[in-house]
């Protein structure tokens, strides 16, 4: 099951054309995921001072549906498709809240697949993740 996160668009979050700025997805990705790890009682800060590794994006890949816009508010997705030793790949959604629509559903705007790798914190080297860490974010 998907972990849930909202988000209200504000004016900093739009371009000229009142729309969200497409590189903002990738924020509203990256504080759900974060709320993610969170929810499962993981702070990252904590995490790397108890295991001085870290997390960091290797690859992002995005695809855009339709545009949101100043004051929605918006459901943004995390969920974790597979983990490996070394890294994971998570899916996420950013859907439109369904009480903005007429639809009872919510609506997708922008749709992401994101891979994270375990490094070492000094030396940014690839590493694996701790095996109690990959047991806590393979929870259902």
């Amino acid at each position: 099951m998907a972990f849930h996160w909202p988000v209200r668009i504000y004016w900093e979050d739009t371009d000229a054309g009142g729309i969200v700025f497409y590189a903002n997805y990738l924020r509203f990705f990256e504080r759900a995921r974060t709320e993610w790890l969170r929810s499962l009682g993981v702070g990252q800060q904590s995490l790397r001072e108890l295991t001085g590794g870290m997390f960091v994006v290797t690859d992002a890949q995005l695809r855009y549906h339709r545009p949101a816009r100043l004051d929605d508010t918006l459901i943004v997705t995390a969920d974790l498709q597979e983990a490996g030793r070394a890294s994971m790949t998570i899916r996420q959604q950013a859907l439109l809240k369904p009480e903005q629509m007429t639809e009872s559903s919510p609506v997708l705007l922008c749709e992401g697949t994101i891979r994270i790798g375990w490094v070492d914190a000094s030396t940014l080297r690839p590493a694996r993740i701790p095996g109690t860490l990959l047991e806590t974010l393979s929870r259902p």
